[in-house]
């Protein structure tokens, strides 16, 4: 039999000994797309997770409500690697045989995949560690509640998830990137999500006399034009500031002015220094807006999480790995997206690196993260396994 030691070069590492798991995964994450479970709620999952792990030998740990945490190997941990495991409020419409039988609930971010990849990463360093030694250990951490604000993260790292970890690895399914490749990209890859509402009260009236009343919807007008441009201008243009509304509402007549109205939001920045920069001063914007009209003002500003921003050398050690294991062409730049992504707690705790997992069929349909219709191909839970499973392996010989 053939010597799989960690003297030889990765790309000979990986491929042989996940080939006889592949198609068992396949079916695991198969079953978890056909039974999606919302965050916080992911007990089915949890146990499909834990009972696996048991059955290869391992020994993981339930987190508190949801969630697993598995240690894999002897010794130091050289680094941690996180896969998310709920799902979206959002109906499926992908046809797929193994479609979603819980209505309304759907793996549209490819959640299903990312807990399968991590699996696979388990199972594979387990036989490896079983036929040789690691000569130290690898944390995988399945965690839930990633589509919440403020994030499962939190929630693991309060239960000790980050205790010995010096860095960590993860990946997000991306459906702009062609499968066979991944992105990454040095920086803030992701930007920070805040969720921003604002209730405004004042008298009331008829839409003749708006000089007798606080005119509340001409005051929403002017707080969904201009604070978003007074933010452009007193933040670093740099940081990415971005403030969109997603829904505003008052009034019931065209003639009459209503008392009451909300409109709510996102606030999102590509920048952790000006992320708090700008949560400090949009309170003071929008008071300052909104005072020429009267109105009364209530805020509610709800932090989400910051950027996730990726060091340098946990990103050299995932291209590293994938060019290793596909090719020196399979690594793309990854754009920086405006959406939020809860990894980032982690990394304000240890270094780390957030890779995109390319998803997209070579010529096929056009799909997007969050809908109904998104369909992955399969083949790229190969690729994520091969290439986190080389980078956890690069990271143990720093060791």
């Amino acid at each position: 039999m053939r010597n799989y030691s960690l003297e030889i070069e990765p790309t000979e590492l990986v491929g042989p000994w996940l080939e006889p798991l592949l198609a068992e995964l396949i079916e695991f994450r198969r079953d978890l797309h056909a039974h999606p479970e919302l965050s916080f709620q992911e007990h089915r999952t949890t146990a499909k997770i834990y009972d696996r792990l048991i059955a290869a030998g391992l020994s993981p740990r339930r987190l508190e409500g949801t969630g697993v945490i598995v240690d894999i190997g002897d010794g130091p941990i050289a680094t941690a690697l996180r896969g998310d495991i709920d799902a979206l409020p959002i109906v499926e419409e992908t046809g797929l045989p193994f479609a979603s039988h819980n209505h309304g609930v759907t793996h549209g971010c490819g959640h299903d995949f990312h807990t399968a990849s991590m699996l696979g990463i388990a199972l594979v360093l387990a036989r490896m560690h079983a036929h040789t030694p690691l000569g130290g250990s690898v944390r995988i951490i399945f965690q839930p509640a990633e589509e919440t604000l403020p994030g499962g993260a939190l929630a693991c790292i309060d239960q000790g998830a980050l205790d010995g970890v010096p860095r960590i690895m993860a990946l997000h399914c991306d459906p702009r990137i062609e499968v066979g490749s991944i992105g990454t990209r040095i920086g803030p890859i992701t930007s920070a999500s805040d969720t921003i509402r604002i209730e405004l009260s004042g008298r009331g009236g008829h839409s003749s006399r708006p000089h007798l009343t606080e005119d509340l919807v001409f005051a929403l007008a002017q707080i969904a034009i201009n604070v978003p441009a007074v933010l452009s201008r007193r933040v670093d243009v740099r940081s990415g500031v971005s403030m969109v509304w997603g829904q505003i509402s008052a009034g019931q007549a065209p003639n009459a002015i209503p008392s009451h109205g909300v409109m709510s939001g996102t606030m999102r920045c590509l920048d952790r220094e000006a992320w708090h920069a700008a949560g400090e001063l949009l309170d003071d914007v929008v008071s300052q807006v909104a005072a020429p009209y009267g109105v009364d003002v209530h805020l509610e500003h709800t932090r989400g999480v910051p950027p996730v921003v990726n060091a340098e050398h946990e990103t050299a050690l995932i291209e590293a790995a994938a060019r290793a294991e596909l090719g020196e062409s399979s690594v793309v730049l990854a754009p920086q997206s405006m959406g939020g992504e809860d990894f980032a707690w982690f990394l304000q705790g240890v270094p780390g690196s957030l890779m995109r997992l390319g998803t997209h069929v070579p010529g096929g349909e056009e799909f997007d993260l969050h809908r109904g219709d998104y369909v992955v191909d399969e083949r790229a839970l190969s690729v994520g396994i091969r290439v986190l499973c080389a980078a956890a392996l690069r990271a143990l010989r720093t060791l």
